[in-house]
């Protein structure tokens, strides 16, 4: 399988952005810095936008970029013109594209103030609706979903700016008969996330978008599948390896916004919650949900015992191995850079360090510490390692 460049580089970006937020207003190292950093994550998706750009200015700040595949979607009779692309190549994939606006969601969600105080709360907005807009379109009936725009192999053999497009724009979607939960369940993540990051901005467009989160999910659980057993063309580059994470992470991200209790049920009644996992990627999304649960757990609206217990111990065990304070720690280069695994290793640093700074956010507000075996990770340990990572990636990858 051809791995994630693209999930790397997009999910690095969110990522770093979100990180320079807090560490930048916890006054860590160069201010100048992680302002920048978080300025330049947000910029980055406007390079990647498809569709027709808005005029260059503050709504369209990269001048180089021009309209491009205006005609997606002709080829089905839909107009699936927007979105983003896959980073270096001109490909539009639903299963990736979605994972990142939960991302981007969520760090807009916990560090919303700080977006605020540094004007950029607008972009981040933006970011996530030009994502939102695509998912919408792409969602236009119940059990219809558009997941993969572009032949992967006329695509790669061929690399022109997406201006100057020549390859097919082949559409491919999944339906009642041609089921793919893991690609519907994790474009309802990104809706739900979406729509509570509008919601004080915007609350139609929160509801709208919650009404296509909560139809998708339905869709996921009622046709169950993966979804390049009916796109193998997605097969080639973003073969998922099972759809129970994105089950979970819909549904965690479906409870928060709606604070409906079938989503909770489903939560506590789920067989597999993943155990405690060594990655959270766009393939593995068990780690965010675990967190999502754990955040539940500590707010006092589930017990702390049984599955919801399980689901805190599992989240804590993974933060655990990641500040080395684990029974089996994540490994590090020689210049303290974790190591997870050899292909595009940066983009499980970057989602590691994201879980690692939101979950001491949340220990901060509760006074609380995890018990780790290798001894106490208090709020200030996990910044420390959040620090250093991050520190890593801007200054030496």
């Amino acid at each position: 399988m051809m791995m994630s460049v693209q999930s790397s580089r997009r999910v690095f970006g969110l990522v770093i952005g979100s990180l320079s937020m807090l560490l930048l207003f916890q006054g860590i190292a160069c201010e100048a810095d992680y302002t920048q950093a978080l300025a330049k994550s947000l910029l980055y998706y406007e390079g990647q936008r498809s569709g027709k750009l808005p005029p260059i200015g503050k709504l369209q700040r990269v001048a180089w970029r021009g309209d491009s595949g205006l005609e997606d979607g002709s080829d089905a009779g839909i107009d699936l013109v927007g979105g983003y692309y896959d980073a270096g190549d001109n490909l539009k994939l639903g299963f990736p594209m979605a994972f990142s606006v939960t991302m981007l969601s969520w760090s807009t969600i916990e560090f919303q103030s700080k977006l605020k105080a540094k004007y950029e709360i607008a972009n981040a907005l933006r970011a996530i609706k030009w994502g939102t807009d695509y998912l919408i379109k792409a969602h236009p009936q119940p059990e219809v979903l558009y997941g993969h725009i572009g032949g992967v192999d006329s695509d790669h053999q061929c690399w022109q700016r997406p201006e100057d497009m020549t390859t097919p724009r082949t559409v491919f979607m999944i339906d009642d008969q041609h089921p793919g939960s893991d690609l519907a369940a994790e474009t309802a993540a990104a809706l739900a996330a979406a729509s509570i990051a509008f919601e004080r901005f915007d609350r139609s467009y929160s509801y709208q978008l919650v009404i296509h989160a909560k139809q998708l999910f339905d869709f996921a659980r009622n046709h169950p599948g993966k979804y390049q057993n009916s796109i193998p063309e997605a097969g080639k580059v973003y073969a998922s390896s099972g759809y129970q994470d994105e089950m979970l992470w819909a549904a965690a991200w479906l409870h928060r916004a709606t604070n409906e209790q079938k989503y909770l049920n489903f939560l506590s009644e789920a067989g597999d919650i993943g155990g405690t996992r060594t990655t959270f990627s766009w393939d593995d999304k068990f780690v965010g949900a675990q967190v999502l649960a754990a955040l539940l757990v500590m707010k006092g609206k589930v017990d702390s015992s049984g599955k919801w217990g399980e689901y805190k111990r599992h989240a804590e065990e993974f933060i655990c191995s990641c500040v080395q304070k684990g029974n089996n720690n994540v490994k590090k280069t020689p210049g303290g850079l974790l190591w997870f695994l050899p292909w595009n290793n940066n983009q499980y640093v970057a989602t590691a360090t994201f879980v690692t700074t939101v979950y001491s956010v949340y220990l901060d507000a509760k006074k609380a510490s995890i018990n780790c075996p290798g001894g106490a990770a208090h709020p200030s340990d996990l910044i420390a390692s959040a620090k250093s990572q991050v520190f890593y990636l801007i200054h030496e990858s």
